[in-house]
């Protein structure tokens, strides 16, 4: 009896022992999204090339595209281009507007200023880097300046719409991105990128000829 009673004592010991030194990690509570934001950055599979789904987890949802009250001078139609704040808003009526997150020029200097114009549009584009992109940056851009073909390594992405002042290309774009999860960072060579389900939605709304204004 005494043995046994010594052994059930140190059964208890043990038991409190291994509850106190644990080593289960605790459950870490996902956070629950939205099913709309789900199915505004979910996958889409009608296009020529196959655009991935948004992990939202990984996006802080300031970037998400919304709708927010805005008050500006801007005729409804206008695209503004806050690069400071990394967003762009469509204009609407009634002092509203569409909000997209966006990445922006990794050197104020490669940043396009002031206003321009949607000169043109293209679904999955056709990049050739710039001759400034070639000299600061051989190694990288040297092999494209023959220009790359769309597809899903174009780093345009699905859409892009052409920035022109005065009549003349600007060489800036807006546009849809390989790297989505940049956006609200300083990353690009001076465009403005979109995550892809942003920019196909920006393109199906915004005409030739939309007045763009550049907040830098």
């Amino acid at each position: 009896m005494l043995i046994s009673r010594r052994l059930f004592l140190i059964g208890l010991s043990a038991t409190a022992l291994s509850a106190c030194s644990s080593t289960r990690q605790p459950r870490v509570q996902e956070p629950v999204i939205d099913p709309y934001y789900l199915r505004m950055y979910g996958a889409i599979h009608t296009e020529p090339y196959p655009i991935a789904a948004m992990d939202l987890r990984h996006v802080d949802p300031k970037w998400w595209r919304q709708e927010v009250p805005y008050f500006t001078n801007e005729r409804p139609g206008t695209l503004v281009v806050d690069t400071p704040a990394h967003f762009l808003y469509l204009v609407l009526e009634n002092g509203r507007a569409l909000r997209y997150g966006i990445g922006v020029g990794k050197d104020e200097a490669l940043v396009f200023r002031g206003n321009a114009t949607v000169g043109r549009k293209a679904e999955w584009p056709r990049w050739t880097p710039t001759r400034s992109m070639i000299a600061r940056e051989p190694e990288r851009y040297g092999p494209w300046a023959g220009g790359m073909p769309p597809g899903p390594e174009n780093p345009l992405g699905p859409r892009a719409l052409y920035l022109y002042k005065n009549g003349a290309d600007t060489l800036f774009r807006i546009h849809g991105t390989t790297e989505p999860y940049t956006i609200g960072t300083n990353v690009s060579s001076g465009c403005i990128r979109l995550m892809n389900q942003d920019i196909l939605d920006l393109y199906a709304r915004v005409p030739v000829g939309a007045r763009v204004t550049v907040i830098n």
